[in-house]
């Protein structure tokens, strides 16, 4: 369970004052040496705290092994919209998420439970964003562009990535809780991970919720097409499979609606990471079908343009 992280860390993001290193106190009182990076990420409409944590598996490449590592990467907006809102917004429910499995993992490691693989966990803090309008619901903006981001949370040694984002704000997804997107590599939507989907069955005790995805969603933002939100953005700057965590509600709620965070869909969302986490790490799960992945590429060919801002492409960043 992750309630008490996330209770902890929802106390810690829901101010005007969150910031960066509040997030590295927290995280190094529970565990001293704990390798946490936060620096200030400036853009074309203001900045945010970028925030880092790397944790060693037992059997990971930090430690010279071979287990594979993942990302867990909370992606947002930003925490508020001050000062048109007050208090913490649903958009920041990917920072409380991924901040809180950083937490949960730390504190797993000073009861003695090691992860096999190395963890990568990776969010920004910002508890004054811009909004920004969008059909059906207004979205959060962000004061840095999805460009710089990506730039600095996906990295090489990643070897995939679970990215976790509020996905509220459409008519796509209607149940509360939580959906996991196909799995997306190098231009390619594929199909959907048996072995994760059976690992979203086990810790929510239901049947697993997939949303749809257009070729659209996964190119890069600022080439003037539609996108669902930022959740699949990191798959336009890696190699590595990534799949989309989506903090779904029935009905259309906006980013920046504030007393729109449920702590136990997000409990949820959490501990079914946790639990990829684990299992990636031990080899018992994958996020796609590396043989079948080849024949498709030997079919249709090298699909990393979509990867791209298009040919000819003129438009901003965060179009």
């Amino acid at each position: 369970m992750l309630m008490k992280q996330l209770i902890e860390v929802y106390d810690l993001l829901d101010s005007s004052y969150a910031s960066g290193k509040q997030v590295e106190g927290y995280l190094k009182g529970i565990r001293s040496d704990a390798d946490v990076e936060v620096y200030t990420l400036k853009g074309p409409k203001g900045k945010t705290d970028m925030v880092k944590v790397r944790i060693p598996g037992s059997k990971g490449k930090s430690k010279g092994m071979d287990a594979p590592t993942i990302g867990l990467l909370g992606r947002l907006g930003g925490l508020g919209a001050r000062p048109e809102r007050i208090g913490f917004v649903s958009d920041g429910d990917g920072a409380l998420i991924a901040i809180s499995l950083a937490s949960k993992i730390l504190d797993m490691q000073n009861k003695g439970d090691y992860l096999e693989g190395d963890v990568f966990i990776s969010t920004h803090v910002c508890p004054d964003a811009p909004t920004r309008e969008h059909h059906p619901v207004p979205f959060m903006d962000s004061p840095v562009n999805m460009a710089q981001v990506n730039r600095e949370e996906v990295t090489e040694e990643l070897d995939a990535i679970l990215s976790v984002d509020t996905t509220k704000g459409n008519r796509i997804i209607n149940t509360r809780g939580f959906a996991i997107s196909p799995t997306v590599k190098e231009g390619y939507i594929l199909k959907v991970s048996e072995s994760i989907l059976d690992l979203m069955q086990m810790t929510t005790g239901k049947q697993p919720f997939v949303y749809a995805l257009s070729q659209q969603d996964i190119t890069p933002y600022g080439n003037g097409l539609y996108h669902l939100n930022s959740i699949l953005q990191p798959a336009t700057a890696t190699k590595a499979p990534v799949i989309g965590v989506a903090v779904t509600t029935e009905a259309p709620v906006a980013g920046c609606a504030t007393g729109a965070t449920h702590i136990t869909d997000c409990e949820e969302t959490a501990r079914f990471m946790l639990e990829v986490a684990k299992a990636y790490g031990r080899g018992e799960c994958s996020f796609y079908d590396e043989g079948e992945y080849e024949r498709i590429q030997y079919l249709y060919g090298n699909m990393e343009h979509f990867q791209t801002l298009g040919t000819g492409n003129e438009c901003d960043d965060d179009a």
